[in-house]
């Protein structure tokens, strides 16, 4: 009979966390809550417990549920564009990311050759996703694998958004579930089969097409000191000139598959642009008022494809504090130079610094931008 554990009634949840991995490394399946639905989960390096979750559903498609998009790169040593955006931008969160097996290598090959089987579905694809639930979580970090979910469609059925159904539709297969309360959106994640410098939907959820449009867009990251004056002026004068280019308003840039955002090393948030900057750039009829200022954070690094900043000062703290992102980050001058600081100074120290950042962003969307027709 399985064994139903309400984390939120449990005295220690962490006695509940480590059974729930004693079992599965016993061969057993536990269920566990996600953002989405309650999914069947096996451990990858019993094959008793593989062997399960296959007979409960022969044809479905199995997930690798992993602790963070950092690891999808030791699946894929060559990360399609799309699955590094999607990955970075949407874990952890109800996505579902399917890519061609013959893509996917590195430590897929050390899983046993009957796991790398019941990992492959029909369409020929190896699915991966990163769960917020908080639960799973932990048990994955206490886990010397990632674990395997089941489909959240068994043949005909959704998988249940609470733990009273699953015991009723599926407890004679599961040694234990892992109960938080009804699950927080009740609807599959969506599935989205990535290949090459391509992506489509392969089953509908919880993230729509219209999100996933500006999940896939190029994020650029202009970064100074406080926020308030270079880093300002330089998002909003990038995107007028990238609006230009593209012959389109602003506010249309996302759906072209531009973002464009700024951060300061020592920002707080919610401060306003300076006077002067504000001043200056409603000369070119761009409105600054409504800039607020926020620090540079991991969260923001990780999102943006081109970090972009003022001085070599700036770009050194970056990449010293996370050198995991250097081959992004780089100075906003192509001729490596830096660009003062105008905070203190008068008009003349604002319109210089101005003239500069100008100058470079034109240089920069030459050769980072692509032409488009």
């Amino acid at each position: 009979m399985n064994q139903i554990v309400d984390i939120r009634r449990t005295d220690d949840p962490r006695d509940a966390i480590h059974r729930a991995c004693h079992r599965l490394a016993d061969g057993d399946l536990v269920a566990f809550p996600t953002e989405t639905l309650y999914l069947i989960v096996a451990n990858p390096l019993s094959e008793l417990g593989m062997r399960k979750l296959v007979e409960l559903d022969p044809r479905g498609r199995r997930t690798i549920l992993l602790k963070s998009c950092f690891e999808l790169w030791d699946y894929l040593p060559q990360m399609p564009p799309h699955a590094d955006k999607l990955s970075r931008r949407a874990w952890p969160g109800p996505l579902t990311l399917s890519i061609p097996h013959a893509n996917v290598d590195g430590v897929f090959r050390d899983f046993s050759h009957a796991t790398q089987q019941a990992l492959i579905s029909t369409d020929n694809a190896v699915s991966f996703r990163v769960s917020a639930q908080e639960i799973l979580q932990e048990v994955l970090r206490l886990s010397p694998a990632p674990l395997i979910a089941c489909a959240e469609h068994i043949g005909d059925m959704r998988m249940p958004r609470n733990a009273a159904d699953l015991a009723a539709q599926f407890g004679e297969h599961v040694a234990m579930i892992l109960d938080d309360g009804p699950t927080r959106y009740g609807e599959p994640s969506t599935t989205v089969r990535v290949d090459h410098n391509d992506w489509t939907i392969a089953e509908p959820g919880v993230v729509s097409d219209c999100t996933l449009q500006r999940l896939c867009s190029e994020v650029y990251l202009f970064v100074c000191t406080g926020n308030t004056c270079r880093s300002p002026m330089a998002e909003a004068l990038f995107r007028k000139l990238l609006a230009e280019r593209l012959q389109c308003h602003d506010e249309e840039l996302i759906d072209r598959g531009f973002n464009v955002l700024s951060a300061g090393l020592s920002a707080g948030n919610g401060s306003p642009a300076s006077r002067e900057a504000v001043n200056l750039l409603a000369e070119e009829g761009i409105d600054l008022r409504n800039h607020e200022s926020q620090p540079l954070t991991e969260r923001l690094l990780l999102h943006a494809d081109h970090v972009l900043t003022m001085t070599r000062g700036h770009r050194q703290s970056i990449v010293s504090a996370y050198p995991d992102f250097a081959d992004r980050v780089n100075l906003l001058s192509s001729e490596h130079l830096d660009i003062s600081d105008p905070y203190g100074g008068g008009a003349r120290e604002y319109a210089a610094c101005k003239v500069s950042i100008e100058h470079h962003l034109k240089t920069l969307i030459t050769h980072l931008i692509p032409t488009r027709p």
